[in-house]
């Protein structure tokens, strides 16, 4: 791999933007961070403040004058800045617009503007909606996402092809399935600890419970982003858009035992709260996701972790954080 190229990381104070600019600070690249802390943290990357080779910059993506000339001399771009939260995107249509749409037309600017040669994006396993295909390849049609966050993450990966295919830099779709871990604050896991810590006899749970989908967990995540990432670096994908998942899944009810048992709790009583007529946590919410990983796989990579290893290392990197 080149060594000492300028990467940009949007949103790389975020849970996986921050992960991914520890691998790359790691083989001895120059970083430099955008982020405006909205759900990023100056704590994720407070270790490595003061290394000659890592910059960041508090701004906001939708405002390209914060930030545009730092894509100066930058060879490679990981899009990681995002409005994360899918069940809100329902109810917010416009924030998650001008923070996932938006936010990407203004970096495929700034990739057009300074000539960037690579862009990797951080997309999500939502754009295929409710496929009648499980687990799901990434080939898979027609893809009808069922929430505004599936539908505009969709709309950003149409958005950098064409930019592509335009402007003529190399790219990289990741469709990520659901990622736990260290950093995460927000999701099924961090809701169920903080619910459990405040009435520790009785968990509220979105859905009726049976909706099963799969985790992944965030060393995994990252290795596999990197491997990718290192394999497009060397000319060596076939293809440019990739599921990221574990080969397994588990249901929501599954994630609430493992809560349960790694808090040391017992005698908690599930109270099931459907938000839909089927049984979904919220309108949107897409209630069976299992990923075909096979295209992964043949590139050389095999996730470590089963979903259930993955739920209960989580639950024990959160609860550990949280006596810290």
């Amino acid at each position: 791999m080149v060594s000492r190229m300028k990467i940009i990381v949007t949103g790389g104070a975020g849970f996986l933007g921050s992960h991914i600019v520890d691998h790359l600070l790691k083989q001895g690249e120059n970083i430099f961070i955008i982020d405006n802390f909205s759900t990023g943290t100056l704590e994720n990357i407070a270790h490595h403040l003061g290394k000659r080779n890592f910059n960041f910059s508090k701004a906001d993506l939708r405002r390209p004058e914060e930030w545009m000339q730092s894509f100066k001399d930058a060879r490679v771009v990981f899009h990681y800045a995002a409005n994360p939260d899918v069940k809100t995107s329902v109810l917010d249509p416009e924030t998650h617009f001008n923070e996932n749409i938006l936010a990407t037309f203004n970096v495929l600017e700034a990739v057009r503007k300074y000539d960037v040669e690579y862009m990797i994006f951080a997309s999500s396993s939502t754009v295929y909606g409710e496929p009648a295909l499980i687990p799901t390849p990434e080939n898979y049609t027609p893809m009808e996402p069922i929430s505004i966050y599936g539908a505009f993450k969709l709309a950003c990966e149409n958005l950098i092809s064409t930019y592509a295919r335009l402007y003529g830099f190399r790219y990289l779709i990741i469709r990520y399935a659901n990622i736990v871990g260290k950093r995460s604050n927000h999701g099924v896991i961090y809701d169920f600890v903080n619910k459990l810590r405040k009435n520790s006899s009785v968990l509220d749970i979105l859905g009726d419970g049976t909706q099963k989908k799969s985790y992944m967990y965030v060393d995994d995540a990252i290795d596999a982003t990197i491997h990718l990432y290192s394999l497009l670096l060397r000319g060596k994908l076939d293809d440019y858009i990739f599921n990221v998942g574990s080969e397994d899944w588990i249901t929501v009810l599954d994630i609430a035992n493992i809560v349960v048992k790694e808090m040391g709790l017992s005698d908690v009583v599930f109270h099931l709260n459907p938000q839909t007529e089927d049984g979904r946590g919220w309108v949107g919410d897409v209630k069976l996701m299992l990923l075909d990983i096979s295209k992964l796989k043949k590139t050389g990579f095999t996730p470590r972790y089963s979903s259930y290893d993955a739920v209960t290392q989580a639950v024990k990197d959160y609860i550990g954080n949280m006596r810290k």
